[in-house]
């Protein structure tokens, strides 16, 4: 995903001249391409998050189209006052892009995961909040906010993520994707752990049901559309994310649910637990700690399938 990134952000400014790129101290191998063809169009602003958010806004203020880019807790815990107060109060165009989102750093501890980053911003007036789930879809939502009026932020895996697409889909933001037609069940998947929930959605078929998977890249502004038709027509709807059951995917469709539904449907969320993971080890087995490894879903959304029927 990153190097997805690097390559679409360095054509992207090829053709406008008006995108502006912070770093905070990381990822200044990745952008030596773009660096040699935009040397002034480049700002590593240290290890200093907050003063690179405000750094945005003031380019922003002048017609600029900035993106900030590193770790994503330290582009969004670190900065908040600076997120809420310099970029949605004034609801300016920057997009704030945080790499190795979830669980893609296990290895060096809680520091470095970031399972509460959805909840934090959903709460902001003017955020908004998207989720590629491959590289493709990476591609797609850069280009989108390009050309967006408001705060966005783009959460990102590391590296060595499964394409889900074969081809490049029709992405608009606040607007789902459905991978693959189905009825019964509908699994809502957001980012990175969409690869798993295609898994899920294979289980499930061997078990004779042909689950709808959805890529809901968009977590705020939500799909009302979709949505709408979903409630309408499955009666258990799955929501599988990697971020905490507090604040994330699962919290925005309970409550959409709640504001707007008409219908009555059983609701499954699964996330990371609401505590800290100190065990050591790579995303997959933290994963499999935190229970969101395609076969544990999987196995539950069948005995739940089986138990409402």
């Amino acid at each position: 995903m990153r190097n997805a990134f690097a390559s679409e952000i360095t054509e992207l400014a090829k053709k406008n001249e008006r995108i502006v790129l912070l770093s905070a101290d990381i990822g200044n191998r990745l952008f030596d391409p773009y660096k040699e063809l935009f040397p002034n169009r480049f700002i590593n602003c240290g290890i200093a998050e907050a003063n690179m958010t405000g750094m945005a806004a003031g380019m922003a203020l002048t017609g600029l189209i900035p993106f900030t880019y590193t770790i994503t807790p330290f582009n969004t815990y670190r900065c908040l006052e600076q997120i809420r107060v310099d970029l949605c109060y004034q609801n300016l165009p920057v997009t704030i892009v945080g790499v190795g989102s979830g669980l893609s750093y296990a290895s060096l501890g809680a520091t470095h995961h970031s399972c509460e980053d959805i909840s934090v911003l959903r709460s902001l007036p003017n955020m908004t909040i998207i989720c590629p789930s491959d590289a493709i879809e990476v591609r797609c939502a850069l280009r989108a906010c390009v050309t967006y009026d408001k705060p966005a932020y783009i959460r990102l895996g590391k590296k060595n993520e499964p394409l889900v697409h074969n081809d490049e889909p029709h992405f608009e933001i606040g607007k789902g994707i459905i991978i693959r037609p189905g009825e019964k069940i509908c699994l809502l998947a957001t980012g990175t752990i969409l690869p798993a929930a295609s898994k899920i959605a294979d289980f499930l078929k061997q078990n004779r049901i042909n689950a709808q998977l959805v890529s809901l890249h968009t977590i705020k502004p939500l799909d009302d559309i979709l949505l709408t038709t979903i409630t309408n027509e499955f009666p258990l709807i799955i929501t599988i994310e990697e971020h905490s059951l507090i604040g994330g995917l699962g919290s925005a469709i309970s409550e959409w649910i709640s504001d707007y539904s008409e219908t009555e449907v059983r609701l499954c969320r699964f996330g990371t637990p609401d505590k800290f993971l100190k065990e050591s080890g790579n995303q997959e087995n933290a994963r499999n700690m935190a229970r969101i490894n395609w076969e544990s879903i999987g196995n539950r959304i069948l005995n739940e399938w089986n138990r409402i029927n």
